[in-house]
């Protein structure tokens, strides 16, 4: 049978927006011959939804345009298609006026064919951790139904289904329940589909061809995954949708953030070379395909940007670039005293090469205006020294929130969205001002390590012409120099924080792996104190996370909603 499998760029919320694309998809799988379209998980509404499952009329809309494809486009061909669902109701977009069906609805998959419904399929395995919270809105189904379907048998799943939190850790959430693949397959499945919505981490595309393989192989049916492609708040989806034959071959392998409809013939399927991308070109790919997605989906076309001369800025200067086109990406440099004439250069350069705009708008004239006000009212209340000696880390705040009062009113006068510019590394441990550095309303590399800044600059550079720029945007001496934030004479980031090596180990264990200090001691030996500083640190400035603008994620662990900390606590490990 000739597939296609279907992995679009969808919208959260825009019914009508993705049912024209599903449509169209339709035709086109129609026109090249294909048989069965396989959309994505939820494909009508768009993942994840969360709370628009909540308001009055939105499962109802998502069910009528369900049936209006199934029932008006189907001509010819056989639709897979994810959609919201009432449980109580077997004929889809079927709701009850009321909407009386909140907190019954299942994540469901219907079948068309010749415009006709053939059946549904509710998932089975709700995820509810990290990132995702379906036993919130849906109710998991009991049935795994065979579906015929110009002569196969057609078994249907839904994305945990398939995985059973193998691909994130969480296997044993699963250890009591029935595994909806060996259901499909003790029920006679010739053919398993499983349509997706796996949001992307860096290595997570290979273990779930690991899982495919291995059920593959298993049960000796094929099994065709289809994911989503596109960025939606902080998730951001691959694609790489694959066909595994019953040996365990992968036979078709989708693009990797890009939207594509695949089609292949499960009769005499021959496998495919899979080359893996590096790391770095992976998360620039991510990177772009967050900032492009959530500037359009969120209404806005331009970007500004902060440029310090410092490497966390420029990376995203770069990203944005590649994302929007330098002409809707705007730079602001903002020095003050202590920046070095060499990252006042670096800034110009770096706008120079990606051809952008940049504008100059020192700081100093408002840092000593406010000091003129702030200076006589600490002297008043006996604050003005607090014994320290000046600058203190109250100037240095100052000095950022300057900036970060500049960027918001250029981001006002000119409608392009702030790009925030701080890295997984100083996030973790605060070094980072509320109302500074942190104003902004996308934090681009908030889950990236400093020491993976480094490398995607070095990736960048050495590989600037297949990624689209003209030369190697990022002046090298922005790669080279130390690191500091430049709020005080001679500062740098290794004054205060271990080097980025051993912060970076300590942040992904204490926060990816969940470990204690004591633990990252015994197997790490560094050095005690350091650790517990930070891991100290760490759970200190969760107040801060909590305030910061929308990161994107590519790590398995990221500040955001799949990392839920109390504030005011005492835990301390």
């Amino acid at each position: 049978m000739k597939v296609a499998l279907a992995q679009l760029n969808l919208t959260v919320g825009d019914v009508k927006g993705n049912t024209d694309a599903i449509v169209r998809t339709i035709d086109e799988a129609r026109d090249q011959g294909a048989e069965l379209v396989v959309f994505s998980e939820l494909a009508v509404c768009g993942y994840p939804p969360r709370d628009l499952l909540h308001v009055e009329g939105f499962v109802r809309e998502c069910a009528q345009a369900a049936k209006m494809i199934g029932e008006t486009h189907t001509k010819g061909i056989a639709v897979v298609l994810g959609t919201p669902l009432p449980i109580e109701n077997d004929a889809p977009g079927m709701m009850p006026e009321d909407d009386s069906v909140r907190g019954h609805v299942a994540n469901s998959l219907v079948v068309y064919q010749d415009n006709a419904f053939v059946g549904y399929y509710d998932k089975r395995l709700l995820p509810t951790y990290d990132v995702f919270d379906e036993d919130r809105y849906f109710e998991g189904g009991d049935r795994s139904p065979i579906f015929d379907i110009n002569g196969m048998k057609v078994g249907l799943a839904i994305c945990e289904d398939l995985w059973k939190g193998h691909d994130a850790g969480f296997a044993e959430r699963y250890a009591d329940e029935d595994d909806p693949v060996d259901l499909l397959s003790k029920a006679g499945a010739e053919l398993i589909v499983v349509p997706s919505a796996s949001p992307y981490t860096l290595h997570k595309d290979e273990r779930h061809r690991e899982i495919l393989i291995k059920h593959a192989t298993t049960h000796r049916v094929p099994i065709i995954s289809v994911n989503q492609i596109g960025a939606n708040d902080d998730l951001v989806f691959s694609g790489q949708s694959c066909v595994v034959d019953p040996s365990g071959r992968v036979c078709a392998l989708g693009e990797a953030f890009a939207e594509q409809l695949l089609l292949v013939d499960t009769h005499g399927m021959e496998p495919v070379d899979i080359v893996p991308d590096a790391d770095e070109r992976m998360i620039v790919e991510a990177l772009t395909l967050g900032v492009k997605d959530y500037l359009r989906k969120c209404g806005f076309n331009r970007a500004c940007i902060g440029l310090s001369g410092g490497i966390d800025s420029a990376l995203v200067a770069t990203i944005a670039v590649r994302a929007l086109g330098a002409e809707h990406v705007v730079g602001a440099s903002m020095p003050g005293r202590f920046n070095s004439e060499g990252s006042k250069t670096d800034a110009m350069d770096l706008a120079q090469n990606l051809g952008i705009e940049c504008v100059s708008i020192p700081i100093e004239p408002g840092f000593e205006g406010l000091s003129e006000v702030l200076d006589p009212a600490f002297e008043s209340l006996g604050h003005r020294m607090l014994g320290a000696q000046l600058p203190d880390l109250t100037q240095e705040n100052l000095q950022s929130r300057i900036r970060g009062t500049l960027m918001m009113a250029l981001s006002n006068r000119s409608r392009a969205l702030v790009l925030t510019t701080g890295n997984k590394s100083e996030i973790a441990v605060g070094y980072c001002t509320l109302y500074g550095d942190m104003n902004g309303g996308l934090a681009v590399i908030a889950d990236l390590p400093k020491t993976m800044v480094f490398r995607v600059c070095r990736y960048i550079n050495e590989h600037y012409l297949e990624l689209g720029y003209a030369r190697a945007p990022i002046p090298v001496s922005t790669i080279e120099k130390p690191p500091s934030a430049e709020l005080a004479p001679d500062q740098l980031d290794s004054d205060s924080l271990p080097e980025y090596e051993v912060l970076d180990e300590i942040v992904m264990r204490h926060i990816e792996l969940h470990q204690s200090a004591s633990r990252i001691i015994d197997e790490t030996r560094f050095d005690a104190d350091v650790v517990r500083r930070i891991c100290a640190l760490i759970d200190r400035n969760e107040y801060k996370r909590q305030q910061m603008a929308v990161g994107i994620r590519v790590t398995s662990k990221a500040f955001g909603p799949g990392r839920r900390m109390p504030i005011a606590q005492r835990w301390t490990r």
